[in-house]
């Protein structure tokens, strides 16, 4: 099976506001709020530069925050994209 592509909602449809360790995502779309924290909403912010697959993004986050490949780290990162799926805040491309 090939990597899936996640992409994040449309330029203006999310509302993202830090509020201290919880951040809160207004989605314009469906009128609902999230509260979510990290990885949360720096995932959407690696997925503001277009969609990719899993692995690239996994890239894209370890840049951003020099980390070292962690094993788990793709396994661990879908999970996170299935949540945030589910919210409606990212979709497979």
């Amino acid at each position: 099976m090939a990597d899936p592509h996640y992409r994040v909602a449309e330029e203006g449809a999310l509302r993202v506001e830090p509020l201290g360790d919880l951040t809160a995502i207004f989605d314009r779309r469906s009128m609902q709020t999230h509260l979510v924290t990290q990885p949360m909403p720096e995932i959407l912010a690696a997925l503001a530069d277009g969609p990719c697959p899993v692995a690239a993004l996994a890239a894209r986050l370890a840049d951003r925050f020099e980390l070292d490949g962690a094993g788990d780290a793709a396994a661990i990162l879908t999970e996170r994209l299935e949540e945030l799926a589910a919210m409606g805040l990212v979709e497979r491309a």
